[in-house]
C-alpha cells in the first residue's frame, strides 16, 4: 500500500527501533511507495511513512530492494556529497563514504551481508541516516 510521505522533522529525528518478522507488511509499504515516487526519490527508510522502525527500501537499476534493520558494518573513501530528500525542503551538504559494507536482514528476515559502491552507497548511508534519526 503506498503511505503519505511524513515531513515531520520531530517525527523524522526518533531513532528507529529494530524490525520484527512482523515489520515485513511495513517493508511492502515502503517498497510501493518507493515506486510511487521513483520519478523524484531513489530511497526511503520508514520514517519518512510514519512508522519508526529500521527498514529502508533502495532503488538498485530497475528494482527496488528491501533492507531490514541495516548496519553499516565498513565504510572507505569519505567525500562531500549534496543530497536532498523527499521529506525535507532544499539541498544540503553532508558527508558519504564510497564504498560501504552493510548487514540487514531481507523480505525473507534471512540475515545478509552485501557490499557497495558509488552512488547506491550514498542512497544506503542516506536511508540508515533516516533509521538513526540524523536529517541531512
Amino acid at each position: 500500500m503506498v503511505r503519505p510521505i511524513c515531513k515531520d522533522v520531530f517525527t523524522l529525528a526518533l531513532k528507529s527501533k529494530d524490525a520484527t518478522k512482523e515489520d515485513i507488511e511495513t517493508a511492502r509499504d515502503l517498497l510501493d511507495t518507493l515506486a510511487a515516487h521513483r520519478g523524484e526519490c531513489v530511497g526511503m527508510a520508514a520514517n519518512m511513512i510514519g512508522v519508526s522502525k529500521r527498514i529502508i527500501a533502495v532503488g538498485i537499476g530497475p528494482m527496488n530492494i528491501a533492507m531490514l534493520n541495516p548496519v553499516i558494518t565498513a565504510s572507505s573513501d569519505p567525500y562531500e556529497a549534496e543530497e536532498g530528500c523527499l521529506s525535507l525542503s532544499g539541498i544540503r551538504k553532508t558527508i558519504r563514504y564510497q564504498s560501504i559494507t552493510v548487514e540487514y536482514r531481507d523480505m525473507e528476515f534471512r540475515k545478509q551481508k552485501q557490499s557497495f559502491s558509488g552512488y547506491i552507497a550514498q542512497i544506503i548511508q542516506h536511508e540508515v541516516d533516516h533509521c538513526n534519526g540524523v536529517l541531512i
